[in-house]
């Protein structure tokens, strides 16, 4: 990628809060030309492209100017980002552009400033929430430490033996718990970051596409981290079948 700072089209559907923006560079040199939160009653279906296509015309910009499709991978619904997947894999088949991707918590971490350990938590339902922890590099960027896990709110208050910063939906259910952890160890972000901003999915996926980290078209899938309802019940009825 020859461009310094290329134009992305980024989106994430991970929450019921739908996100769209257009970005210019990376999490350094960035710079927002303009974005869109959709959080209705209409599902990421009948919404997103629209969203889109209002995005672009506004801003004067041909599907033909972007360099490249970015998308929050979650996880999350998996309705949600099984449409935000199918949205960004076909407009990149249909403008023959790259295709990136980088989490959810990813672009929520990014949002946040300060110098203490971040747990990023987005809600996952079943009583547990996805979560990943945080650390800030030497300019200051949160960077990613170990893999996502789903567990319960209980397990995740278990971990927080030192001061941290929490941000993520997952507070919105669970916030008492985390407040009750021994030793007021748990600061909370402003309400607005505890929203993911396809702002920063841009942003990280430009440094993904300086790299040369471009996801094939044809295998590229969402960071489900569990297993849905519908697999699971599969799994039950070949266990059950085999045990005939």
């Amino acid at each position: 990628m020859s461009k310094v700072r290329p134009l992305l089209l980024a989106l994430d559907t991970a929450i019921a809060c739908s996100s769209v923006a257009l970005t210019y560079g990376d999490v350094h040199d960035g710079e927002l030309i303009a974005s869109l939160n959709l959080n209705s009653k209409l599902t990421h279906s009948r919404r997103l492209l629209t969203g889109i296509d209002w995005l672009l015309s506004e801003n004067r910009i041909d599907f033909a100017d972007i360099d490249g499709l970015a998308v929050g991978l979650g996880p999350g619904s998996f309705t949600g980002l099984r449409i935000g997947m199918a949205t960004v894999k076909g407009l990149a088949t249909a403008m023959d552009k790259p295709l990136l991707g980088v989490s959810t918590l990813d672009a929520l971490a990014l949002c946040c400033p300060g110098d203490k350990p971040l747990c990023v938590l987005l809600d996952a339902r079943k009583k547990e929430v996805y979560r990943r922890w945080y650390l800030p590099d030497a300019k200051g960027v949160y960077r990613r430490q170990g893999n996502i896990q789903a567990l319960s709110p209980d397990e995740l208050a278990s971990e927080v033996s030192e001061p941290v910063l929490m941000v993520g939906d997952g507070l919105f259910p669970y916030g008492e718990i985390f407040d009750k952890i021994p030793g007021n160890f748990v600061t909370t972000a402003p309400l607005p970051l505890n929203y993911p901003s396809a702002v920063a999915i841009g942003f990280l996926c430009c440094e993904q596409l300086h790299m040369g980290d471009i996801m094939d078209l044809e295998s590229a899938v969402p960071m489900y981290v569990r297993a849905s309802d519908a697999e699971l019940s599969l799994v039950k009825k070949e266990q059950q079948e085999q045990d005939r």
